[in-house]
């Protein structure tokens, strides 16, 4: 997000009235952990009173080096970012002209929503993966309301716009799927 792909602060213009910055690495980074950033009082205050960091562990020096790496990238091509915003604007585009709602993303992130309960999107999710080499984090209650699925979608800039329309075809099939109760309504073992 943002001119230089700084975040949502640079999006909105609002960088410079940050005090604590926190982010991931998730996303944009394809990696695990995240970093909190500000004054250095803060941060040491955080450092030892936060209960989450009570028996915390540092990153792994390959998930840092890659979080370096992946910054390095996006300084020197800016290319990358705007490859990644064309694929995104496609696949969300595509998605909602096939009658997906989207809620009111504005970023890559594309969450896209469906009905149903814990079963279906347990068979719904193991089918996406096994059936048509596709995975997506799932968003479940308490996040999301009871009788609601998010799946999240995360295009790369890596991603073609075949693998856009791909992505579409599949997620109507599956969607035709749940509508006619083709996933069961019992609990999936994750484990197959």
């Amino acid at each position: 997000m943002g001119k230089t792909g700084a975040g949502t602060g640079e999006h909105f213009g609002v960088q410079d009235q940050i005090d604590v910055y926190f982010a991931t690495f998730a996303k944009s980074f394809a990696g695990i952990g995240g970093f909190v950033a500000g004054d250095k009082n803060v941060i040491s205050y955080l450092r030892f009173n936060l209960r989450s960091q009570i028996y915390a562990k540092s990153l792994p020096m390959a998930m840092t080096i890659g979080a370096i790496r992946r910054l390095e990238m996006m300084k020197e091509h800016p290319e990358y970012r705007e490859k990644l915003w064309t694929i995104a604007r496609a696949l969300q585009k595509g998605f909602r002209e096939a009658g997906f709602d989207l809620g009111r993303t504005q970023s890559p992130v594309t969450p896209v929503f469906f009905k149903g309960g814990l079963e279906q999107t347990t068979q719904l999710i193991k089918d996406l993966r096994h059936n048509y080499g596709i995975f997506c984090s799932v968003v479940i209650y308490p996040v999301v309301p009871k009788g609601t699925i998010m799946l999240r979608i995360i295009p790369t800039a890596a991603h073609t716009m075949e693998d856009v329309e791909y992505t579409i075809k599949c997620f109507r099939e599956i969607k035709k799927k749940l509508e006619t109760n083709a996933y069961p309504n019992e609990i999936a073992d994750f484990r197959n």
